[in-house]
């Protein structure tokens, strides 16, 4: 299977995080890994820059939009918690989650304008 881009990756981080506990980094890569069915050669795959896996890095990219949008916070270094908007937003049950979130609260959409600039792994 490819890597999946980081949009894609979104709704099942949220998913993830859903369950209100802290979860690490490794913890949330383990379980985006697996869900996404990413093989070890997958998993091994570096940016062109050769400074980061690819997978590593797309999830990344995913928790920066949730945090700067106020669905994810980081109470301590690599260790995330969804926070009650985005308890919120996954109470409403989205197919899909990704920068054009046309059914979010005004003030998410707001921190999303101009995100597609910003296209960081895809």
């Amino acid at each position: 299977m490819a890597i999946p881009d980081f949009q894609t990756l979104m709704l099942p981080l949220l998913r993830h995080l859903g369950d209100g506990k802290e979860h690490t980094n490794q913890e949330t890569l383990d379980a985006l890994a697996k869900e996404f069915r990413q093989s070890e050669a997958e998993l091994a795959q570096l940016l062109p820059s050769g400074t980061q896996g690819l997978f590593r890095n797309r999830a990344a990219w995913a928790k920066a939009h949730f945090k700067k949008a106020g669905l994810v916070e980081s109470p301590r270094r690599s260790v995330y918690k969804i926070t009650p908007v985005g308890l919120d937003v996954l109470a409403k049950n989205p197919g899909k989650i990704d920068l054009r979130p046309i059914s979010w609260p005004p003030r998410i959409q707001d921190d999303f304008k101009g995100s597609n600039r910003d296209s960081g792994g895809t």
